[in-house]
């Protein structure tokens, strides 16, 4: 039986059919859909973990105890599990375990483009990629055969293209491998210097020559030979770009199990094949692997580095000239910039830092609220990772007293995110005495990566009732003094403009926690449902100050400032920074 599946469907069908027990995961963009797949199995064990690190560290347990684990991430991710990554490359597995990064050139959804093709090599863990979505499915139970048979992490390479495109998979049966024994042994998983000294010189000298001579002889790695003119060798979704470039008019070195590379294939390759082209995305990470072995090929001097790559920009590339695009739009789609949605909970509390834009900064974080730094509230000067809102508002801060610079820092971070990694640098915070203040954004809901739950929201992965960690009584635990914590609805521009005007005279610590759930949710959007503002043209002096509250369910048409009644949720904040109370508060029936 065939089913039409992306590729994180693909990927959780897999590892369903591989018989992985455990499966964890942090959401993010492009590989949140996998472990959302996998938690309708009930076979195996998921989790939402508070970050990467420990949704790794709590995979690798449960392979070394004996079961066939897997952990997901987005490429950034990956950084976050890098301390646990490099050392269990070197006590290597029990049960299976396959380390999915989900990268993104392009950017779609990212603050970087890094390549983590780079991490294995680095890391020393064996390396696959797919294509498609069958072999999606298909490479991830073969990345757990490799995993178990050479005794290794096996690092699971996607890209954007990969993960959401769709394509015919044929689905199998699960099979059933059980829970392998557990045998204490100190030697291989405690990593104390005697051991790990042994056990690095074991996996360079045994693992990697047996992964090489894998990549060299197994089926991910596979030449197919057409006209021998030009050769290309090629990996992920830029092997299905290629094929659509060249058709039979090239021979193809197809490229499935990326570390180690396959040295003896690529030189048979090349040697039979005339012009030799290496076609990746972003870092030169083959091209510069076959040119360390003397053979000659054309790469990242005619491809790009940046962003995805196309047909249309290979045929450009390898014929020197721009080729226009064969599809074009006859509409003229309207410019649409990113912006905090109508009715979302953060914007109260960026308007009522407005009227302290220059006495303030702001450190943001990585979530919805990043979008408080767009115009018209222009509330962000740093977005560097998850948790730097308010560690990175600890440095801006010591450095604003060093230079007597008379400016407040505000670091911004949403549930989640403190969850992930705001909890240690409130406690850097406070240890190291930072006069900054801190604004926890509780939305109840794990909001720009689809609405997942977190520790915060009383559910977990699959919505079964689950602890809910106290946000409060964690921030007052850590060491605020009660008397500088607000606790506001941010709906309530009152509320949010005194607890503003109190972290600016504070003198310690100061921890503001807005409670209001995403408007978008869907509970919250039905019992919002019929609720919206409507202004009062006669009142209207068109002053513009709504619009400033960058609400996009308000607007401006021939000098008519206008509500949206079908995006607009009935928040009120409009309401409560129009200067003539022109704008009233309506309930309409709900259908």
């Amino acid at each position: 039986m065939k089913k039409l599946l992306t590729g994180n469907e693909a990927i959780a069908r897999g590892a369903f059919e591989a018989g992985v027990l455990v499966a964890a995961a942090y959401p993010g963009t492009p590989s949140t859909e996998i472990l959302e797949n996998i938690s309708k199995y009930d076979e195996i064990y998921s989790e939402w973990s508070v970050n990467e690190k420990v949704a790794l560290e709590v995979a690798a347990g449960s392979s070394i105890a004996g079961a066939r684990s897997l952990v997901a991430m987005k490429h950034v991710g990956l950084n976050v599990a890098a301390d646990p990554l490099y050392t269990i490359a070197y006590e290597g597995v029990n049960g299976g375990l396959v380390i999915i990064t989900a990268d993104e050139p392009g950017m779609h959804s990212s603050q970087n483009e890094q390549d983590n093709r780079l991490v294995a090599p680095h890391a020393k863990v064996a390396m696959v990629e797919p294509s498609d979505s069958q072999e999606s499915k298909d490479f991830i139970k073969e990345a757990f055969k490799i995993s178990e048979m050479y005794d290794t992490p096996v690092l699971f390479r996607v890209t954007t293209r990969v993960c959401h495109s769709k394509g015919p998979v044929e689905i199998g049966t699960r099979e059933e491998v059980g829970i392998k024994e557990y045998v204490k042994d100190i030697k291989k998983y405690i990593m104390v210097p005697a051991h790990s000294r042994v056990k690095h010189v074991e996996m360079e000298t045994e693992r990697i020559p047996r992964l090489r001579d894998y990549s060299n002889n197994g089926p991910l790695n596979r030449i197919e030979w057409n006209d021998k003119k030009i050769g290309v060798i090629t990996n992920g979704a830029s092997y299905l770009h290629s094929k659509e470039v060249f058709g039979d008019t090239a021979s193809y070195l197809k490229i499935g199990f990326s570390w180690p590379l396959p040295d003896k294939l690529i030189k048979e390759f090349a040697e039979g094949v005339d012009k030799l082209y290496v076609i990746e995305e972003n870092e030169p990470y083959m091209e510069q692997f076959i040119k360390a072995m003397g053979i000659e090929c054309i790469g990242k001097e005619i491809f790009p580095v940046c962003g995805e790559l196309n047909p249309q920009i290979i045929r450009s590339a390898i014929s020197g000239e721009k080729i226009e695009n064969p599809f074009e739009l006859e509409l003229e789609i309207a410019s649409r910039p990113p912006a905090l949605c109508a009715g979302c909970p953060h914007r109260g509390i960026f308007y009522a830092l407005t009227r302290y834009k220059n006495k303030i900064v702001v450190t943001s974080d990585i979530g919805c609220y990043s979008l408080g730094a767009m115009a018209p509230l222009g509330m962000g000067d740093t977005v560097i990772c998850m948790g730097a809102g308010i560690t990175a508002g600890i440095g801006f801060d010591k450095v604003n007293q060093m230079a007597d610079r008379n400016k407040k820092v505000f670091g911004f971070v949403g549930d989640s995110t403190f969850f992930h990694s705001g909890m240690t640098g409130l406690v850097n915070a406070v240890y190291n005495r930072s006069n900054m203040v801190i604004v926890i954004l509780d939305n109840r809901i794990t909001a720009m990566t689809g609405h997942q739950d977190n520790p915060g929201t009383g559910k977990d992965i699959k919505g079964i009732e689950a602890p809910e960690v106290d946000i409060v009584g964690l921030v007052k635990a850590i060491g605020v003094k009660e008397s500088n914590i607000r606790v506001i609805d941010p709906y309530i521009m009152d509320e949010n403009i005194s607890a503003v005007k109190d972290a600016m005279d504070a003198t310690e610590p100061f921890v503001i926690i807005t409670k209001q759930p995403c408007a978008l949710i869907k509970e919250v959007q039905k019992e919002r449902e019929g609720l919206y503002c409507q202004i009062d043209q006669d009142k209207c002096t068109q002053c513009k100050t709504c619009l400033r509250i960058g609400c996009p369910a308000i607007s401006m048409k021939d000098n008519v400032v206008s509500i949206d009644i079908n995006e607009c949720n009935g928040c009120q904040v409009c309401m409560q920074v129009c200067p003539f109370d022109a704008i009233d508060f309506f309930g309409k029936e709900v259908k």
